[in-house]
């Protein structure tokens, strides 16, 4: 079962065990039970909980995926308009535009200040002594305004 169909489910019986603790805490207060105090928490809590569980149903969006990206660590991110992610040794060249569409598909604007995001993709090649030199392999422009993707146009994806 997936996250959003578990989710779902769960919306569903929080909100009949709910409706059934609101029933039985009514009842508890009438008869003067002994217990109504601590029902008045537990339904508390389960109308707490189905509160949150149709908000996050509501607003969850998976990730994006693209057919032949690869997944990549991202290395820096300054939350404002640079996202670094590290291509590991033999990155296959066919996998640097899928993998920067990916990228760039799953961010949303939620901690982005800026509204244009550069998103590159790099790898380090050693060129002596344990010293590594960053290459960039591609960037993309995500302008989060437009909700679109644009790529660069002095970068040459390698085919």
């Amino acid at each position: 079962m997936s996250i959003p169909e578990l989710i779902q489910t769960a919306t569903g019986w929080l909100a009949w065990s709910g409706l059934a603790l609101s029933g039985v805490t009514l009842i508890a207060f009438l008869l003067r039970w002994n217990q109504r105090f601590r029902l008045i928490g537990v339904t508390s809590f389960n109308l707490l909980l189905l509160a949150s569980c149709w908000a996050f149903n509501v607003s969850y969006t998976p990730p994006l995926a693209v057919e032949g990206a690869l997944s990549v660590p991202v290395v820096y991110d300054n939350s404002t308009n640079l996202l670094v992610a590290q291509a590991f040794e033999d990155f296959p060249n066919e996998a640097i535009k899928p993998t920067l569409e990916q990228l760039a598909g799953n961010l949303h604007g939620g901690g982005y200040n800026g509204s244009v995001v550069h998103v590159r993709l790099r790898k380090l090649e050693p060129i002596g002594n344990g010293v590594s030199q960053p290459v960039i392999l591609g960037e993309v422009i995500r302008d989060l305004r437009q909700n679109i993707t644009l790529p660069l146009p002095e970068t040459s994806y390698a085919d």
